[in-house]
């Protein structure tokens, strides 16, 4: 039973009644009225009929207590015999529960996902309390190896926590570590990488003090240093190609540690240029010339140099030698001492008139051999007797020029072995085919007749000559380009066409970009969604797909043409790790988030993390291994473990079921004590005032 007040008035205003009854009554006292004490009783008795006083009675059921048990269910947990001590917590709890009255217990389990989020422990206690009255909460416990990744997300306790540790303490485990890794890096050019080899917890002696690291790149044979353990090492790395460079970085497993799943690394680097040096030489001005200045000037990366003979030397104007050019044409420094440092070098319509020694040339073909790449942009005059042709340059040549040139409007058309290469696959997209089903873009005017002597004809011009020839010479690569025509593209003349695109992807073709190879495997993640992609010039489809997963398990898959030369398929990859392509003599490694998850960076058990909090609200962290503890209830701000117990705090919960409302005293009789009070006064001051 209690008092409760459901005033008439509201309080401000019986407050401001009461602030003037005071008044009042020290005036009544200042002037001497023999019956002061009981105009203030009075008073009182009006302001409690209007606060009107109640005696509350309540009819209660008492709620049941109930405690919280989150299960760690992550992949760490799976390690060693942590399940088995999982279960064995998880049932001593519910029995120990089930046993306690008028308690309850609500089981929330938790892992890790399909992102590699980690140990969100915090996050499952919150979204637990959540669904719970808190003043019923009178416990919780946490079954974990301590390894937790969302502290931060920690909520309010209302009631001790207690954590259940997993795990042994005799635990080692080794592991590999990549302490800086970057996004991209320069080809060619070498960068360090800090990495280190450690063992952790109860290491045996019989570890070892060095350990063979593996290292790999893509699918490349492997190599192994011999380094230190716990020593943090500086390892020199050169990317070999552009795009995508997948570095594996692995150490074998010792018998006895905790685990093998951090023991590997894979790292994945983009491969990029610093500046792309070209050497450009315009044999004489005409109106494509600046076809080739302007793609190659309007990427910044591209380093150009560009000579143009605007004069041949045979021409006799009696204009001096020293005024025909700013600057000498510096021919050795540029194809003798320098030549090794170009990445492309383009002939725009040049002819040997004696400006470039027949030895300078033969080094431009030994260049190539070496893994350079020249591009032959020809006219009219690669067919005359000073063509590049009848320089050494011919025994690279996939093409051989029959002297006739031909003019007149025509269409240039894709072969169909240009249809699946990458340089020209899809160009029709670009300016759609008209009704007669001839490509949409515009015409050219003039090619130099050739024929073909070895590489790929991609496209071809009237009367099926050669257009675009892309051949491999040993480690080098060389184009020919049979007409000087392309620039009517770019002008726009009859609607132009893919002039840009074109010229930008026979480049990229030539410094070897691995993303226009004839003959590739790419994969692509989207989450744990593997795009998996197959691009060939054959005319034959490629066989099955092999994929082998981080475990070892292999998965065959068929791949679906969608369009000429360009095979996909899409997998959902099982887990995270490093799966490894292969199909025919193709292979392709790639990694689907960490290859060591985040599970697995840190695996020892471990309540130094979570320690803090248990500590904030009287709670313990006890070892599984050591036993499991007693399960009692201590009164609420008194410590709630102890050796060998933890506790949990009733809450003392309940429901108000009835609830019975009784006036203490009726209107009427408060009114009738404050007349009596008021009237007893007046009598009193009447006698003491008529006496006088």
């Amino acid at each position: 039973m209690s008092l409760v007040f459901d005033p008439l008035l509201d309080w401000p205003l019986i407050w401001a009644l009461a602030g003037v009854a005071l008044l009042m009554l020290a005036l009544g006292l200042w002037r001497g009225l023999a019956g002061w004490a009981l105009r203030g009783l009075s008073a009182l008795a009006l302001l409690g009929a209007l606060a009107n006083p109640s005696l509350q009675e309540e009819e209660r059921a008492s709620l049941n207590d109930i405690v919280l048990l989150i299960v760690d269910d992550t992949a760490s947990q799976s390690l060693g015999g942590r399940p088995a001590q999982v279960a064995q917590a998880v049932a001593q709890v519910e029995a120990e529960i089930a046993a306690m009255p008028g308690t309850e217990l609500r089981i929330r389990r938790f892992s890790d996902g399909e992102e590699d989020a980690g140990t969100l422990a915090m996050t499952a206690m919150a979204e637990a309390l959540a669904e719970e009255p808190r003043a019923r909460v009178a416990g919780v416990l946490l079954v974990s190896d301590g390894r937790l990744h969302d502290m931060e997300m920690t909520p309010a306790l209302p009631a001790p926590l207690h954590v259940l540790l997993t795990g042994k303490a005799a635990d080692w485990d080794r592991r590999l570590v990549i302490k800086n890794a970057p996004a991209f890096a320069i080809i060619g050019e070498e960068f360090v990488m800090k990495l280190m080899v450690e063992d952790i917890g109860a290491v045996p002696a019989l570890a070892g003090a060095e350990v063979d690291l593996t290292m790999s790149v893509d699918a490349e044979p492997p190599q192994v240093y011999r380094i230190p353990l716990g020593v943090e090492l500086d390892l020199p790395v050169v990317l070999p190609h552009g795009g995508m460079n997948v570095l594996q970085f692995s150490v074998s497993p010792v018998e006895g540690e905790l685990t093998d799943r951090n023991n590997a690394q894979v790292v994945q680097i983009n491969g990029v240029r610093d500046r792309l040096r070209v050497l450009l030489v315009s044999g004489e001005p005409h109106a494509g010339e600046r076809v080739w200045r302007n793609l190659l000037k309007s990427d910044a990366s591209v380093d150009l140099v560009h000579f143009t003979i605007l004069r041949p030397p045979e021409k006799q104007d009696g204009v001096p030698v020293d005024e025909l050019s700013l600057i000498a044409f510096p021919t050795r420094e540029l194809f003798v001492e320098k030549i090794e440092e170009f990445d492309l070098i383009i002939f725009d319509r040049y002819r040997m008139r004696g400006i470039l020694p027949m030895s300078y040339i033969d080094n431009v073909v030994q260049y190539v051999r070496n893994g350079g790449t020249v591009l032959v942009a020809a006219g009219p005059e690669f067919g005359v007797v000073d063509s590049l042709y009848r320089s050494p340059l011919a025994e690279i040549l996939p093409v051989a020029p029959t002297a006739q040139v031909v003019e007149g409007g025509f269409r240039p058309t894709i072969t169909d072995l240009g249809k699946r290469h990458p340089v020209t696959e899809g160009l029709e997209r670009f300016a759609p085919a008209g009704e007669d089903g001839q490509p949409g873009w515009g015409r050219w005017f003039r090619i130099a007749e050739v024929q073909k002597l070895s590489g790929q004809t991609v496209m071809e011009g009237p009367g099926g000559l050669p257009l675009l020839v892309l051949d491999r010479v040993d480690q080098g690569r060389i184009a020919v380009l049979s007409s000087d025509q392309a620039w009517l593209w770019g002008r726009g003349y009859e609607g132009g066409g893919p002039q840009l695109e074109l010229l930008r992807r026979l480049a990229h073709w030539m410094l070897k970009e691995p993303e226009l190879e004839e003959e590739t495997l790419t994969a692509t993640a989207n989450g744990q969604d593997l795009t998996i992609v197959r691009r060939t010039i054959s005319d034959v489809a490629p066989g099955p797909l092999t994929v082998t997963g981080p475990d070892g398990a292999e998965v065959t898959l068929e791949m679906r043409q969608t369009l000429p030369g360009r095979y996909e398929v899409t997998w959902a990859a099982p887990s995270l790790g490093l799966y490894r392509l292969e199909q025919e003599d193709l292979t392709r490694v790639i990694g689907i988030g960490p290859s060591a998850p985040r599970e697995f960076v840190e695996t020892l058990a471990s309540g130094d993390l979570v320690a803090p909090v248990v500590a904030g609200v009287g709670g313990g962290v006890v070892r599984i291994e050591a036993g499991l503890p007693d399960l009692r209830q201590v009164a609420e701000g008194r410590p709630a473990a102890g050796r060998g117990w933890i506790g949990i705090t009733p809450r003392g919960a309940y429901a108000t079921q009835e609830v019975q409302v009784a006036a203490l005293l009726p209107g009427w009789l408060w009114l009738l004590f404050a007349a009596g009070l008021a009237v007893a006064a007046w009598l009193i001051e009447g006698r003491k005032g008529a006496k006088v």
